[in-house]
């Protein structure tokens, strides 16, 4: 069996956040109990809890080539035909982007398509492509 990724999140809102990954990423809920629902993100399990004084936790931020990139994030690495597709849907939607749809680092191993969005609750996606067997690359792309 391949491994799962599982993170778990703090939302101050789960209609906020269920409305965001259902209906704005197109993910699937799972589980549901007081408190918390489970997210089939894009294969791998996300849990939104409850907690609004987690959720409003300061950020910070990183450089990262040539602007800047909110410190805590999580998110998927896509294949360019579903990061474009991604990119359409969240256009679409009139969606904020935190980090607006671009290539980074061209010419660089880390050369990839990127954007970053918020969820609406605290916690900021990030959409990435670039060749799976270049994520963690050290040379030329």
């Amino acid at each position: 069996m391949e491994a799962l990724f599982h993170l778990s999140i703090p939302v101050d809102n789960l209609d906020r956040a269920k409305a965001f990954y259902v209906d704005t990423l197109g993910c699937a809920v799972g589980r549901e109990t007081k408190g918390r629902f489970d997210i089939n993100f894009f294969g791998h399990h996300i849990v939104a809890h409850f907690s609004p004084r987690e959720a409003g936790r300061e950020n910070g931020i990183i450089p990262s080539d040539g602007t800047v990139a909110p410190l805590r994030h999580f998110g998927a690495i896509l294949p360019l035909n579903q990061w474009k597709a991604m990119e359409n849907r969240l256009t679409a939607r009139k969606s904020k982007f935190t980090l607006t749809p671009r290539l980074s680092f061209a010419g660089k191993p880390a050369e990839q398509h990127i954007m970053m969005l918020e969820d609406g609750c605290g916690n900021v996606v990030e959409f990435k492509s670039q060749p799976f067997e270049r994520v963690f690359a050290t040379g030329a792309p």
